[in-house]
């Protein structure tokens, strides 16, 4: 189905209004996504819903298949790569028909492929509708990393030692030099490596060398997990192969090197930032993966909605001033400036960004990595970008007295600038900039939005479920609501539902899917300005300041998530614990 097909159908069958359909066939104009992948990120439709939609359009039976009554000898009569391009599996065969499940069974190439593989095989087809969840499931059943990873380690036929660093070898007084190996084996390795990570949406890889083994761990929502364990004998041939593709020096393993490379899996471009460091044991390895389709996001799929979304666009859209977020290490601030300067982004301004270090490549945006160990920090970047004609600045952190400085005189003299800094919550800011020297007379002129957030487990939308709240989270709850304008309370009456996650084959049994952003907005007014320039004042009246506002808070952005079944009201309640 067509975008405009696709959203027309839903629109009638109530799902969401037609005004709700334009912004998703906008935002699929503006991301270059389908729309079905734009509803699908939002969580606006269960893909079941979306898949009998299509079945009854496209008069194609849906299906919802055993990824266990696939067999290994079915799934290999279509080759994985055109299975992943195509998104089309196969369910079944019998003597003369071929069973293939299909996302999207009205796509020319994936029909192609299929009347060219059918040909090839000398047999007919039958074609059902899937959801994207259940290609994903039978693709991950026959993932083909394994099978890649036991031959190369064949392929190898190591000795036993070889490769050790001296703590991790036992020397024997008999033994010789150690034997060469080949690359090919070690290239494939590490090439499946990288492949399992971006199709698991691993933000990190962490090869660790141990004493026994080599330990893989991928960073998956938010939570470090072993992959696998390759012998120990294997971690610095494999260190070496990652450090020639990211351009590092293989005989310096006395010090840590940093070093980035970019590489094409699945037909996307992912970049790879490389950090090794030495221990006992030899080099380790940390790669965070960049993949911009996970990792660029736009505000609602950060978790920006509603109240604060007003805020923040309104911010960005004036003049001149600084957007200032704050949170711990973490917390999705880097993700959150990269969303608002996609915002920003167009062909009649100038956007330049210093950034430790650049997370990931936007077109039109001219980024710079800054270097403190030539001189090159961010205040004096900000020196010299002030010489490149800037109409909006991101600044990647204030960390100093003269980048603060810096930043508030660029802003007053005509200047959007994005930065971050490290307080607790949003009324803090102002106290932090005057901590390092700014004048509180020019910080209501140069301060449009100070905005705090933290990041929590999105809940699986797939297996959750309502529960009951305790009594004593249920008194909280209605403590904060208490503080919420009428509008906003009327919409969960008491008794108050959250939600819980069992597990499924969607989340692999964890009950969380990704992670999801609460948040705080904060905006210089003239009330807040009187109270900034008067002498002595204090924390406690900026955050009344903040009340009378209606700031929404940490903790009520996170009870509200709760609420809509977003995240776990207990996770909201302890990251907010001492705000």
């Amino acid at each position: 189905m067509r975008n405009q097909e696709l959203i027309k159908a839903l629109s009638e069958a109530g799902f969401f209004s037609k005004e709700e359909g334009d912004k998703i066939l906008r935002e699929a104009e503006t991301t270059k996504k389908s729309a079905e992948e734009v509803i699908y990120a939002r969580n606006l439709v269960r893909e079941e819903d979306v898949a009998k939609l299509k079945s009854g359009f496209l008069k194609i039976p849906y299906k919802k298949p055993d990824p266990n009554s696939v067999t290994e000898e079915v799934f290999k009569l279509i080759p994985f790569e055109t299975a992943r391009m195509y998104q089309m599996v196969p369910l079944s065969k019998n003597k003369d028909m071929l069973v293939v499940g299909m996302v999207n069974p009205d796509n020319p190439s994936a029909q192609e492929a299929l009347r060219f593989l059918a040909k090839q095989k000398r047999t007919n087809l039958g074609v059902f509708i899937i959801t994207p969840s259940d290609v994903n499931l039978i693709l991950r059943k026959f993932s083909q990393f394994s099978e890649e990873i036991q031959q190369a380690l064949k392929s190898l036929d190591l000795k036993s030692g070889e490769g050790l660093s001296p703590l991790q070898r036992i020397t024997k007084l008999d033994e010789g030099a150690a034997a060469g190996t080949t690359d090919a084996p070690i290239i494939r390795i590490v090439s499946s490596l990288l492949k399992e990570a971006v199709n698991l949406e691993a933000s990190d890889i962490h090869i660790e060398p141990g004493r026994s083994k080599t330990r893989v761990r991928f960073r998956l929502d938010g939570a470090l997990q072993e992959f696998m364990a390759l012998p120990p004998e294997l971690s610095q041939a494999v260190i070496s192969r990652v450090k020639v593709m990211a351009s590092l020096k293989l005989d310096e393993t006395r010090i840590p090197q940093d070093g980035r490379f970019r590489t094409v899996i699945f037909e996307k471009e992912i970049d790879f930032r490389v950090s090794t460091f030495p221990t006992p044991n030899g080099e380790k390895a940390a790669l965070r993966v960049l993949d911009p389709s996970v990792g660029l996001r736009n505000l609602d799929e950060i978790g920006i909605v509603g109240q604060n979304a007003e805020l923040l666009k309104s911010g960005i859209q004036k003049p001149f001033g600084m957007v200032l977020l704050t949170g711990p290490t973490g917390s999705g601030k880097t993700t959150t400036l990269y969303a608002l300067m996609r915002i920003l982004n167009k062909e009649s301004v100038n956007i330049i960004s210093l950034e430790d270090p650049v997370e990931y490549t936007i077109d039109g945006v001219n980024q710079s990595q800054v270097k403190p160990e030539i001189g090159y920090d961010f205040s004096s970047g900000l020196r010299q970008i002030l010489r490149q004609d800037p109409d909006i600045l991101m600044v990647g952190e204030i960390r100093d007295k003269e980048t603060a400085e810096l930043s508030v005189h660029a802003a007053l003299t005509g200047h959007i600038l994005l930065s971050t800094l490290h307080t607790n919550n949003a009324v803090g800011v102002i106290s932090r900039l005057l901590d390092m020297n700014v004048p509180a007379f020019l910080l209501p002129s140069a301060l449009n939005l100070m905005a705090a957030q933290r990041l929590l487990s999105r809940i699986c939308q797939k297996c959750k479920k309502t529960k009951d709240v305790p009594p004593a989270i249920a008194q909280v709850i209605k403590k904060e609501m208490a503080k919420l304008p009428s509008g906003s309370v009327s919409k969960y009456p008491e008794p108050y539902k959250v939600f819980q996650a069992p597990g499924c084959a969607v989340c692999k049994g964890k009950g969380i899917a990704g992670r999801i952003a609460i948040f705080e907005v904060f905006q210089m007014t003239p009330q807040l300005a009187d109270i900034i320039t008067t002498p002595g004042f204090n924390e406690n009246r900026i955050a009344e300041e903040a009340r009378r506002q209606g700031m929404l808070t940490l903790r009520q952005d996170g009870i509200l998530k709760a609420l809509d079944g977003s995240v776990n009201i207990e996770e909201v309640l302890r990251e907010t614990e001492e705000l």
